[in-house]
């Protein structure tokens, strides 16, 4: 009963167009996080980009991409760079305790040596790691 009230056609129509509600929402959420994320504008330049956005919402995002589209990928790329930079900042200093200053780590392993934990041998490979 149903597929001769609700035709092939019209299911395909359907999921057209709920895949193109949720490219749109995916985008004004996308635009919106690149006004946010822009660091070249004041804040009154983002609440007037803001404004156009939610008040003619077509006519705004296609300004918008027209007008700053090709710089939203640099601004992307920085953030994503800066979030890396920190992650990497935070393993280094969560994994080494000293941050990588060879003369403690040297000083670390003549102790262990000094104490009998470390072999000469192995004390020797992990004097050359720490000096390579």
């Amino acid at each position: 009963m149903l597929a001769y009230t609700y035709p092939l056609l019209s299911i395909f129509w359907t999921m057209l167009e709920f895949f193109f509600f949720v490219l749109w929402i995916w985008l004004l959420i996308y635009i919106f996080m690149d006004i946010f994320r822009s660091h070249d504008m004041g804040g009154f330049a983002k609440a007037i980009w803001v404004l156009f956005v939610i008040v003619l919402p077509f006519l705004g995002v296609l300004v918008y991409l027209i007008a700053r589209g090709g710089s939203m990928h640099e601004r992307a790329e920085k953030q994503a760079e800066a979030q890396q930079k920190a992650f990497d900042d935070y393993v280094k200093k969560a994994a080494g305790g000293s941050g990588g200053n060879s003369a403690d780590e040297l000083a670390k392993l003549a102790d262990l040596k000094a104490k009998g934990v470390l072999t000469d041998a192995e004390f020797e490979a992990q004097k050359a790691k720490i000096l390579s």
